[in-house]
């Protein structure tokens, strides 16, 4: 009796295995019906190439497997569903051991000369009142950048946090953005994930539900990838998440091979986009909230010329990690969880404009409600408390190829001073000091009985922006 109970249980796990184990298959063509060689397909963590015929194969667990999914090739259309881009993906059915899924592509009418990108950093709303902000000031600021760019094709990209632990409020977020008629594409943040379980890799017996569950319900895959033009995107999540808002920023090994299995696919030399909730090589704040796992990272994209877009801090922080590598911790769009008007560093609520032409990316950052040309904040003597005797000013977009000079009554001084301290804008509105210093503050020391001081600007592009100031 013993032996037939052992057996049947292992028989019992092997058919549990086998329903598991399935072959998913499929054809992709064109809207004409042509089929389509060499599209890149994946199930989030295989990897193939559609053949000659347009057929694509994988042997897929689908314990672990959700979707199937395209890299949509540059040469094809972005399809979108009221803005949220949901047709290059489709969901793989547990009870079936064979999965047929095919996929239609749009070819576009010609071929793509550049694009805007707008890289969006937690919107991070908790209830209607911060939602209502999002959509009446968010919203509004991102339609008349958009509008500015008429001509060209814009795709926006919500870098993680979409929520503050509420996934009842995915569906407002949707409806808020679905008015900007561009594609919005998605990063998963530790606050999008269901606290009440554990992200399906830190499960050890597979249940149906996970911490990413509903995110993947509204969103679909959080590791993908898609081409515009010469530009190859990703987004990879690297929240390791363990329930009830315990978490490690961390890739770990399955995310990191799922991107090196999709840069194979790449050729070297290509502008690769790269977003993530958690930043990878901040060096303020003694690099608190960076992914573990940086340098395997670093190792896997340097063929490539790469720029990353992070979020999660609630800070601005550039860093050019290598000559190929550039990283932008980019400020909130709720700034310091909707207190209000700035993030912890004192840059404005807003988010980052990217233009792409060839290979090549230029950048801005959109402070909400503020002109193109608001790249800097200017505190007079006495309104710095920590500087009083100085003309601080922050320049929230700095990296080390920036000059920040200034003047007085027409007399040059040259450089301003760098220094790290606390944004005096923050502490005004959180009410007290937080601890977080940024090193994106310059100071001077006007002459005693000055009036008229100009501040220079010139960002790494050669744009040149100025401030005249004048003093009591």
């Amino acid at each position: 009796m013993k032996r037939q109970f052992l057996s049947f249980t292992l028989l019992l796990a092997l058919s549990t295995w086998i329903a598991q184990a399935a072959t998913v298959r499929g054809i992709v063509s064109d809207t004409a019906g042509k089929p389509l060689q060499g599209v890149v397909v994946t199930d989030g963590y295989n990897f193939t190439q559609t053949n000659e015929r347009g057929e694509y194969s994988l042997d897929s667990n689908l314990d672990k497997s959700r979707f199937v999914y395209l890299s949509v090739p540059g040469d094809y259309e972005i399809e979108q569903t009221k803005g949220i881009p949901d047709l290059f993906y489709q969901q793989l059915d547990k009870s079936k051991e064979i999965n047929k899924h095919d996929f239609t592509l749009t070819p576009r009418k010609q071929p793509i000369d550049g694009f805007v990108y707008l890289a969006i950093s937690d919107p991070q709303t908790i209830d209607e009142r911060q939602m209502k902000r999002f959509r009446e000031e968010t919203i509004p600021d991102l339609k008349q950048t958009i509008e500015r760019y008429q001509g060209k094709e814009v795709y926006g990209m919500a870098l993680g946090d979409i929520t503050w632990d509420r996934m009842d409020l995915f569906t407002p977020y949707k409806e808020a953005v679905s008015v900007l008629g561009i594609p919005m594409f998605s990063v998963i943040g530790n606050h999008d994930h269901d606290l009440r379980y554990p992200a399906l890799s830190n499960q050890k017996v597979t249940e149906e539900s996970y911490a990413e569950r509903i995110y993947e319900d509204h969103f679909g895959p959080y590791n993908y990838s898609f081409n515009v033009g010469d530009a190859h995107i990703i987004t990879l999540k690297d929240i390791d998440y363990y329930k009830d808002k315990k978490y490690d920023e961390r890739f770990g090994k399955e995310q990191l091979e799922w991107l090196k299995n999709d840069l194979s696919y790449v050729k070297p030399g290509t502008l690769v986009f790269i977003n993530v909730h958690a930043p990878v090589f901040n060096q303020t704040d003694k690099g608190g909230g960076n992914a573990e796992d940086a340098e395997s990272l670093k190792e896997i994209v340097s063929p490539y010329n790469v720029h990353i877009f992070a979020g999660h801090t609630h800070f601005f922080e550039n860093n050019q990690v290598t000559p190929n590598l550039y990283e932008h911790n980019i400020g909130a769009a709720c700034g310091a969880w909707w207190a209000g008007h700035v993030n912890r560093c004192g840059a404005p609520n807003g988010y980052l404009v990217v233009e792409v032409k060839g290979n090549a990316a230029t950048w801005y950052y959109k402070a909400t409600g503020h002109d193109s040309d608001y790249q800097f904040r200017v505190y007079r003597p006495n309104e710095f408390k920590s500087q009083a005797d100085y003309l601080v000013v922050n320049v929230w977009d700095w990296d080390p190829t920036y000059q920040v000079t200034w003047s007085e009554n027409g007399i040059e001084k040259g450089c301003m001073e760098q220094f790290d301290d606390e944004d005096q804008d923050y502490i005004d509105m959180h009410g007290k000091p937080s601890g977080y210093h940024t090193s994106h503050l310059f100071r001077c020391h006007p002459s005693a009985g000055v009036k008229d001081v100009q501040i220079k600007v010139i960002n790494r592009f050669g744009e040149t922006f100025t401030k005249n100031v004048t003093l009591p």
